[in-house]
């Protein structure tokens, strides 16, 4: 006998009512570039990267790439309702800069910007010089 197909209802993403401000935390490292955009309460919204945006290797490093990411995620962000974001940066990458202006390019306006890169104030020891 011939086995009946069944159909599987596929659960629908809740739509919560999200408040106008949230907040994008960048980490730009030199590899690559992470961006994540929450409500003000923390639930996460959306989030890209450099890679997740079709980058490989060096390119993924690059101020386009970038751009690139948090204009997708910015695109979510938009279309959730979030208007105001405040805007945490980390590290010492290449696509910083261009992320704060793919940011406002987007629609998002900012209303605060913190560098949140981590300092050491002399922590453990170095580890030994590279001799070549």
């Amino acid at each position: 006998m011939a086995k009946k197909a069944v159909k599987t209802e596929s659960k629908k993403k809740s739509t919560k009512s999200i408040s106008e401000n949230g907040r994008v935390y960048i980490t730009a490292t030199f590899n690559n570039t992470l961006v994540t955009i929450t409500t003000h309460k923390g639930d996460t919204v959306g989030w890209s990267s450099s890679g997740a945006a079709g980058f490989k290797g060096t390119r993924k490093s690059t101020p386009f790439a970038a751009t690139t990411a948090v204009e997708n995620v910015a695109r979510k962000a938009v279309a959730a309702g979030i208007k105001n974001v405040e805007v945490f940066i980390k590290g010492p990458g290449a696509g910083r800069d261009s992320a704060l202006r793919a940011i406002k390019s987007a629609g998002l306006s900012i209303t605060q910007i913190a560098d949140t890169t981590p300092i050491p104030h002399n922590g453990p020891r170095a580890s030994k010089k590279r001799r070549i």
